[in-house]
């Protein structure tokens, strides 16, 4: 996936009309939105076209899949009909979940990033004792596009050597949880940076902002 600017924006608000004012004042500078959950509940997965539509964007549904291969393989349909083009699924379900959602990606000619490791600090609880049999996992079944934290460089290092120079990365965290844009993109392909753009007093300068500090 080609990113403009290596910066992807997180669009968890939770209103169409706001998601749109957002959009329309980054459009010249993110080509790619990632929706989570809040904004998809809110105003349905109709959402996704609503954006790809009025911006050409490129969408990455953070769904976060994790349930069991029937279920997963449901969800992934779904979202890839309603016009996703990449969605975000967890790997410590296990290889035949995680398959499902390989399996639908391929189907609809989309794209799937495997989650190793989240941001936030209680990934370290549980999540964290795992991330590189994740990627390791991940390698083995083909997949080619992570997720890996831009809060912790040394673990996103980490996770680099395990899928290798080949295979592309996007971090979440920077930002309001504390990452470094320029230092992430050492290891890692593209950011997410979600509420240091879409609360900031002009969306359209805290980004401009922020794609200058990556120089």
């Amino acid at each position: 996936m080609n990113i403009k600017n290596n910066l992807i924006l997180a669009l968890d608000v939770m209103s169409e009309s706001e998601a749109i004012k957002i959009c329309d004042s980054i459009k010249d500078n993110i080509d790619t939105i990632k929706i989570g959950y809040p904004l998809a509940l809110a105003e349905g997965l109709e959402i996704i076209n609503k954006l790809k539509e009025k911006f050409d964007f490129k969408v990455i549904c953070d769904f976060k899949v994790a349930d069991i291969d029937a279920t997963n393989s449901k969800i992934c349909d779904e979202t890839f009909k309603a016009g996703a083009d990449a969605i975000i699924c967890h790997g410590f379900v296990g290889s035949d979940s995680v398959q499902a959602c390989l399996d639908m990606a391929n189907k609809h000619g989309k794209e799937l990033f495997l989650l190793t490791e989240m941001s936030h600090p209680g990934a370290k609880m549980f999540l964290q004792k795992n991330a590189d049999a994740i990627a390791e996992m991940g390698v083995e079944m083909g997949i080619k596009n992570y997720v890996a934290p831009a809060t912790r460089l040394d673990r996103l290092s980490d996770i680099r050597n395990i899928v290798g120079d080949e295979s592309y990365i996007i971090s979440p965290g920077v930002g309001k949880q504390g990452g470094d844009g320029k230092k992430t993109l050492q290891y890692s392909n593209a950011i997410i940076v979600g509420r240091s753009i879409y609360e900031a007093e002009d969306p359209k300068i805290a980004c401009e902002n922020l794609i200058k500090s990556l120089d």
